[in-house]
């Protein structure tokens, strides 16, 4: 990585600002990216095409099924896989600087909610803390570790001393944090229901695979009402990414500035759509994934808000990008 893009890469406070290293950074993963280079290659794109960001070519996120996706040959610190589901190959992120992932979900979090030693945070992460690789539970223990409170932690099948610890640091004015899985959270709900009111409740989604799917809307609804809290706040990531977006309500996420999400056509995968309101794929440009592509076309369906927030819609029935999955073989 360029040694001076860590610090402007968090330092962005103007679109402006974004779009001019977002093209820095795309001419440095054509260069250094060898499955970037290949799948720009293949689309008979090159570097004097891409004059604005709504030209760059956004890679796959399929690609991270089959290929090492690396910018530059730094030694790999870790390997997040995807969730994924059953029978499904998950997606492999070589991350190689942990701590630029911990700068990212670290100041993401301090710039929407605070900071993290302020709060009680307990984890509802079942299934994924047992499994290796996963890049929720990597943040979430630090982001308790950053807590510094003694009951924060993860809690998998002591649900009953789970909702003690809530609602003693409720009574104690502490903020505290629940940041769950939707399947252990409508388990949470619909089996005990307490009444968490005054306590931010977060989901991850992961519900696929566990019981019948919800949409968001549904989701949210059951849990409030079970829960007694008068919103549901989110968090939107991936294994391939090392950012995330947040919403504190409504299902409307937002991005740090070093993050933004577009919406291509989804009968022209290599087209955006501008207007806000219009449904379409969901391609993010996360510029922390410096050491991988900052530029990828995920499979969820979405579309933008007036202000610049997004909301997430669902999966494509078929979740390879259509008419883009060169290379995926």
């Amino acid at each position: 990585m360029k040694a001076d893009f860590r610090n402007r890469i968090f330092g962005i406070n103007s679109l402006t600002g974004f779009r001019e290293i977002a093209l820095e950074i795309f001419n440095y993963q054509l260069d250094k990216n060898i499955v970037y280079h290949e799948f720009i290659t293949n689309l008979g794109r090159n570097r004097k095409a891409v004059k604005t960001i709504s030209d760059i070519p956004f890679l796959p996120v399929e690609f991270f099924r089959n290929k090492k996706i690396v910018t530059g040959d730094l030694p790999v610190e870790m390997i997040f896989e995807s969730s994924g589901t059953a029978g499904v190959v998950p997606g492999k992120h070589f991350v190689n600087n942990l701590g630029l992932y911990e700068e990212s979900f670290t100041k993401a979090f301090r710039m929407f909610y605070g900071d993290p030693g302020e709060y009680l945070i307990a984890a509802l992460l079942p299934s994924y803390t047992e499994r290796k690789g996963s890049s929720l539970v990597y943040m979430a223990d630090k982001l308790i570790k950053q807590s510094n409170h003694p009951l924060s932690g993860f809690y998998k099948e002591d649900i009953e001393s789970l909702i003690q610890t809530l609602k003693n640091a409720k009574d104690g004015n502490r903020k505290v944090l629940l940041l769950g899985v939707s399947f252990a959270l409508i388990d949470l709900a619909e089996k005990f229901s307490p009444d968490l009111s005054g306590i931010i409740v977060m989901e991850t989604g992961g519900m696929k695979g566990r019981r019948k799917e919800l949409t968001r809307a549904e989701l949210h609804s059951i849990l409030k009402s079970k829960l007694n809290v008068p919103s549901i706040h989110s968090e939107y990531g991936m294994a391939e990414l090392m950012s995330q977006a947040y919403s504190k309500g409504d299902g409307v996420f937002y991005c740090p500035p070093w993050m933004r999400v577009l919406i291509r056509d989804p009968h022209d995968p290599l087209s955006l759509i501008s207007e806000p309101g219009r449904v379409g794929g969901i391609n993010i440009i996360d510029l922390a994934n410096i050491n991988s592509c900052s530029f990828i076309a995920t499979g969820d369906q979405g579309k933008l808000h007036e202000d610049g927030g997004f909301e997430v819609l669902g999966r494509f029935d078929n979740s390879d990008i259509r008419g883009c999955n060169l290379l995926v073989q």
